[in-house]
């Protein structure tokens, strides 16, 4: 199944990945909104395909919004190393750095995944250089 999404027009190029953050209030009274609110916040997609309708918007720059297929691609995030199990389905603990310069700060604390919620690990990656001395690897997760 296509998914379509709307993207400000310099955004709007094949295999471009971005993430959806979410709608916001200037959005309210737009009859483009439903397309636009469609995508689920917190999650990364890529453009697999740009049509050639463009529709004005107040919001993005150029006032342009170009209509694209998407794909949802998994989330990046990291969990403790005996969580790690590709394939298995993990209650998220959220695990809260105040280490704000840490390279990965937003790895760690991902705003978009609640206490408890239940996630899919699609793929483990690399083992992560916590400064503050936990095991943690990073992997890719899908809810």
């Amino acid at each position: 199944m296509v998914m379509i999404a709307l993207v400000g027009k310099r955004m709007a190029k094949k295999d471009f990945v971005f993430q959806y953050l979410g709608g916001i209030q200037e959005c309210r009274d737009c009859p483009l909104r439903n397309i636009c609110f469609m995508l689920s916040p917190g999650k990364y997609y890529r453009i697999t395909n740009v049509r050639d309708k463009e529709h004005q918007c107040k919001i993005h720059d150029l006032n342009k919004v170009v209509t694209v297929e998407v794909e949802e691609l998994p989330v990046p995030i990291t969990v403790e190393k005996k969580m790690a199990i590709e394939g298995s389905t993990i209650n998220i603990n959220n695990r809260p750095c105040s280490n704000i310069y840490c390279k990965y700060y937003e790895l760690c604390n991902h705003l978009w995944l609640k206490e408890n919620m239940k996630v899919k690990i699609e793929s483990v990656d690399e083992q992560i250089q916590c400064p503050d001395g936990r095991d943690l690897v990073k992997v890719y997760v899908r809810w």
